[in-house]
């Protein structure tokens, strides 16, 4: 059983208010790695800094459950690799693809630099933990539970802060704020309050999400399996396979009406090997419908306000990367904002263009690279809804037979996904040492 921490200032299960007239330095919407990530930094900085989440807890189903090599090297930074490391895991560190000319190595994260050389699976809510106890440790941070923001405050255009719901009570509150940070995801509430709309990117595909038992004998590590019409991603999770199959773009309530022997008769085709366990799944209730998003702001702060990770920049699942840029973005953002937010208590709107001139061009990068993954491969395949082929043979497409013929080209792909362009590092004044064989020491 998870355990998740209940002591220290904000951890609790109810939320803490401040008095009548509630007040931080900088208020942060969602609790989410980007969110925890900003949240302990400036919390390291002396800031004083308050996470408003709206849920009870961080046990949230299907979330994405990876943490890749450059966020694991930020955890090293900042004293917590050790109590990371101690969580329970599985490692990925090679990528494998099931094509119709056979099974390949894509991806081997052996290649990379740096201490760690693969991905962790682990669930999110463990990850999300770990950070919470850490910055509970800092007297200037507050975490908010069951704090559902419903909208901002403003004064002469400028954002002071936020409106939230107490979840457990129905009372209403207001927080003010130098500083409000969106980090609430794809759906985010405080951008639709900010009157800001994203320019959207169309994808071809939603993606199913459900899991199914895993054998010991089993292919280990991460395994994509890959025909015309047909697409399923398998992650290792030790004992269960978590299983993202693509479907296209708003044919969920289609496919769904044919019951859920549809989905047992495509995965028993696909991966054979599976068959004798697509049965497990009883319902549709055991299958999660992720609705695949891609877009991005024109600009990611007004005066007061700054939107990161989803709430900037909804990525899709092509590559798993989404949770990896947003943590980056708080990283960078806590880094260029912290010595304005402790000299002045508040954020000029040149620091925070700083952070997204820092922040787009990975963003853009990453994005442009979904876009022509979605265009030359996904959008086309779902498209031609082909049965499942009878057997697996054909030729293999050229890229992937110039990195089985050149292994060390497969360092590539696994640079990209692992650590990404521009991964950050945490600054000075937020790093903490790990004693030799002991735990991240939290400040005094």
């Amino acid at each position: 059983m998870v355990s998740h921490p209940s002591t220290g200032p904000g951890t609790g299960d109810t939320i803490q208010h401040m008095g009548k007239n509630e007040r931080t330095t900088v208020a942060v919407v969602g609790g989410g790695p980007a969110g925890m990530v900003m949240g302990l930094l400036l919390a390291r900085a002396g800031v004083e800094v308050t996470v408003l989440e709206k849920h009870a807890d961080f046990l949230r189903d299907f979330r994405g459950d990876t943490v890749h090599a450059s966020t694991l090297t930020l955890l090293d930074d900042l004293g917590l690799g050790e109590r990371f490391a101690a969580i329970p895991q599985r490692r990925l560190d090679r990528v494998a693809a099931q094509l119709d000319g056979g099974l390949v190595q894509i991806a081997d994260m052996s290649r990379l630099p740096g201490a760690h050389q693969h991905i962790a699976l682990v669930p999110q809510w463990d990850f999300l933990d770990l950070l919470a106890a850490a910055a509970a440790d800092e007297p200037s941070f507050t975490l908010l539970r069951r704090a559902d923001v419903t909208g901002l405050l403003r004064e002469s255009g400028r954002v002071t802060g936020v409106r939230y719901t107490d979840r457990a009570t129905g009372e209403e509150h207001e927080l003010a704020a130098a500083l409000t940070v969106a980090c609430d995801g794809r759906h985010s509430a405080v951008r639709t309050a900010a009157g800001l709309r994203p320019r959207g990117f169309g994808v071809p595909m939603d993606v199913w999400w459900f899991r199914l038992p895993r054998r010991a004998d089993d292919v280990a590590g991460g395994l994509g399996r890959f025909t015309a019409g047909h697409f399923c991603v398998l992650i290792d999770r030790g004992d269960q396979w978590q299983c993202a199959y693509m479907i296209r773009k708003g044919s969920d309530a289609e496919l769904r009406a044919k019951g859920i022997g549809e989905l047992r008769r495509r995965m028993a085709g696909l991966v054979p090997w599976l068959g004798d366990r697509v049965d497990t799944l009883e319902s549709w209730d055991d299958v999660k419908l992720l609705d695949v998003r891609l877009d991005r702001l024109r600009r990611w702060f007004a005066d007061g306000l700054l939107l990161i990770g989803d709430a900037a920049h909804a990525m899709s699942p092509v590559g798993g990367v989404g949770i990896n840029l947003a943590v980056a973005d708080a990283v960078a953002a806590a880094r260029i904002l912290a010595p304005e937010l402790r000299r002045g208590g508040t954020a000029s709107t040149a620091a925070l263009r700083r952070v997204q001139l820092r922040r787009w061009w990975p963003t853009a990068l990453v994005q442009g690279g979904q876009r022509l993954a979605h265009r030359a491969v996904l959008g086309k395949a779902l498209s031609a809804d082909q049965d499942l082929p009878a057997t697996t043979t054909g030729t293999l497409p050229l890229p992937i037979r110039i990195t089985q013929r050149f292994p060390l080209l497969q360092g590539i792909p696994a640079r990209l996904v692992a650590i990404g362009p521009l991964p950050e590092r945490a600054p000075a004044w937020a790093r903490r040492p790990t004693p030799p064989g002991g735990t991240a020491q939290s400040r005094d």
